[in-house]
């Protein structure tokens, strides 16, 4: 009896050697630099160096990481909630679609830098502007992807249950929804990937906690061991976040096929 699972998950393992690879030979060559050149590290820290201020201050970037981690995990909430919200009522009703949709891509082009100190100004220095900077950052890529993976429905579906008397509603649910989903999986991959960013800017900005008061008292004291410990951690949280995106993707697109195939 074959086992396709361990197979799947032999070769995701062996396609994600060449990624580590080049990550490990990255560090190794700039380990070597380093060493070699005798630089500073007021200009350039060795990634040993890196890692030990990561032991060393690790209770200094977790209690800081928690409030990176509220601002992306609840800006990036609002961000799915408002682009599914959006992309329905664009989905049924055309023309506030092409009335809207120019705005949102006007919104796309104000610089983060002009935009996140306003926001700071207008809604002080709690949580609220950094959830809505996210927000910002991250909502137009799903709601494109959304709005394009309702348009990909294959027209003759869309005929089939029509003709048997289902609503704009059920077509929906049954044909456009399903249709969306990879567009959709992929919309959130690219913004997954901006969300920590966002909120460590916001945080740069203005705040009380959070990553980028770290990375900024530390490039006020000439610390840049300090200051790319926080950025490793920001990639952490990136890369984790990416492939909880990508995992929640095959497990939802499987069991959808699993449904379409009873």
């Amino acid at each position: 009896m074959q086992h396709p699972v361990p197979r799947q998950t032999g070769r995701g393992l062996a396609r994600g050697i060449p990624a580590v690879l080049s990550v490990v030979s990255a560090f190794a060559i700039w380990e070597i630099y380093v060493r070699l050149s005798g630089i500073s590290p007021l200009m350039l820290p060795a990634p040993s160096r890196v890692l030990d201020q990561i032991v060393q201050n690790r209770a200094l970037l977790w209690n800081n990481t928690v409030p990176t981690l509220k601002a992306t995990f609840a800006g990036f909430a609002l961000s799915l909630t408002v682009a599914f919200g959006l992309s329905i009522v664009l989905d049924f009703m055309p023309r506030v679609r092409r009335a809207l949709f120019p705005i949102f891509v006007v919104s796309q082009t104000l610089p983060l830098v002009a935009i996140a100190p306003l926001v700071v100004l207008w809604f002080g220095f709690d949580l609220t502007p950094k959830v809505l900077l996210v927000a910002l950052v991250t909502f137009f890529p799903m709601l494109v992807a959304l709005v394009d993976g309702y348009a990909s429905t294959d027209p003759e579906i869309e005929d089939l249950i029509r003709s048997m008397g289902a609503t704009r509603v059920q077509i929906f649910r049954a044909a456009r929804f399903p249709s969306a989903m990879p567009y959709f999986f992929a919309g959130l991959r690219i913004s997954i990937t901006y969300a920590v960013v966002a909120a460590i800017f916001a945080e740069y900005v203005g705040a009380r906690a959070g990553l980028g008061i770290v990375i900024l008292n530390a490039k006020n004291s000439f610390r840049p061991d300090i200051v790319l410990a926080a950025v490793v951690i920001s990639s952490l949280l990136t890369l984790i976040l990416f492939a909880a995106t990508a995992l929640l993707q095959r497990i939802v697109l499987r069991w959808r096929d699993v449904e379409g195939h009873r």
